[in-house]
């Protein structure tokens, strides 16, 4: 079966990911792929630059929990090209030691995938801080940055998914099949 998605230029940042076909809510789109890290080795490679520095934040990272992230820089695929938006149409969701892109609602073709990169940062997010992670997404909510806002709940999908995929459901299966 072809892969329903094509990289090409986007208007939003560099190079962007369009649905070919329509993508049904709940689809494992595509994996994404890289060197898995822990996160103070992310922190080593790819240091925060301090305020006043006037270029935006730019790496691959994707944090796959609270120890590890995947750095699509060293053996990444075309899913680091996923776009942010504060209106995203999917969300990456870790299974195991992989983490795929799924879609939370149904994505027609020529639609760009995007996923709300909700970055974290240990520091307060003042208005220099927010201007080195601008948002271009182009959304009718749109935040102006990429930084994850105070409170934000998991989309209904993302949390299901979480429930049938995520490492909870992988021991129940375990115990299941040494049952």
């Amino acid at each position: 079966m072809p892969r329903p998605w094509v990289v090409r230029n986007s208007p939003r940042h560099g190079k962007g990911v369009y649905a070919t076909a329509v993508i049904k809510a709940g689809t494992k789109i595509i994996e994404y792929t890289g060197e898995l890290i822990s996160e103070a080795e992310g922190e080593r490679r790819y240091p925060t630059a301090p305020d006043g520095h006037e270029e935006p934040e730019h790496t691959y990272l994707l944090t796959l929990d609270e120890h590890r992230v995947i750095d699509a820089n060293v053996g990444g695929n075309a899913a680091r090209f996923i776009n942010h938006s504060c209106e995203p149409n999917c969300e990456p969701i870790a299974y195991g030691d992989h983490m795929w892109i799924v879609a939370v609602r149904d994505i027609k073709p020529g639609e760009e995938l995007a996923y709300d990169y909700a970055i974290e940062l240990d520091e307060p997010h003042t208005p220099s801080r927010k201007k080195r992670f601008p948002c271009r997404c182009g959304a009718r909510r749109c935040r102006g940055s990429i930084l994850k806002p105070k409170y934000q709940p998991l989309h209904p999908l993302v949390r299901a998914a979480i429930r049938r995929y995520g490492p909870e459901a992988e021991a129940r299966r375990a115990a299941g099949a040494r049952r």
